[in-house]
């Protein structure tokens, strides 16, 4: 009978294939070369929300804090609420941003450039060193996470606030 010999070249097969995979690495789990913290949950409303400072934003701002860099990791998260009308300062950040609107319309610019308009499942992608602004429609609120990396110490850098005139121009 045939039958039997079947799984065993199968077996045989699948093993041949995935050998030098195997032993070259590629199918193993790496170590990771730093020690992981613990598992950790932040759970919601443990950590305190805070006004968005009035140097560095216009209108009412809340921020919610999802999650601090634990080295080895850079990154650091906050869900941010902004009010119609409300908005970030012009600003930069070393390592880039990153924003993912989950509620309302926005709108964002990057410097010289035209107004966007944002939405929820948006995801907006900062350069590092690119100079921009982000924040609620004028007449509708919004909210998004952003997320940043850290380089010495340091997320962002606040500059000249986005004036009226600015902020007002059609997207």
């Amino acid at each position: 009978m045939k039958m039997p010999l079947r799984p065993t070249i199968t077996s045989a097969l699948a093993f041949a294939l995935l050998a030098p995979a195997m032993s070259s690495g590629i199918a193993q789990t790496s170590t990771p070369l730093a020690p992981q913290p613990p598992l950790s949950i932040a759970r919601a409303g443990t950590q305190a929300s805070t006004k968005g400072p009035a140097e560095n934003f216009t209108g009412a701002v809340r921020v919610d804090p999802l999650f601090r860099a634990i080295a080895p990791a850079r990154a650091a998260g906050a869900y941010v609420t902004f009010e119609p009308g409300a908005r970030t300062a012009w600003h930069t950040h070393p390592n880039g941003q990153v924003l993912i609107v989950t509620a309302g319309v926005g709108r964002v610019q990057r410097w010289g450039g035209p107004i966007e308009e944002i939405r929820p499942g948006d995801v907006v992608r900062i350069a590092p060193g690119q100079k921009h602004w982000h924040g609620a429609a004028p007449t509708t609120g919004m909210t998004h996470i952003a997320v940043g990396e850290h380089q010495d110490g340091k997320t962002v850098d606040w500059l000249e606030k986005v004036n009226d005139t600015e902020y007002l121009k059609q997207p």
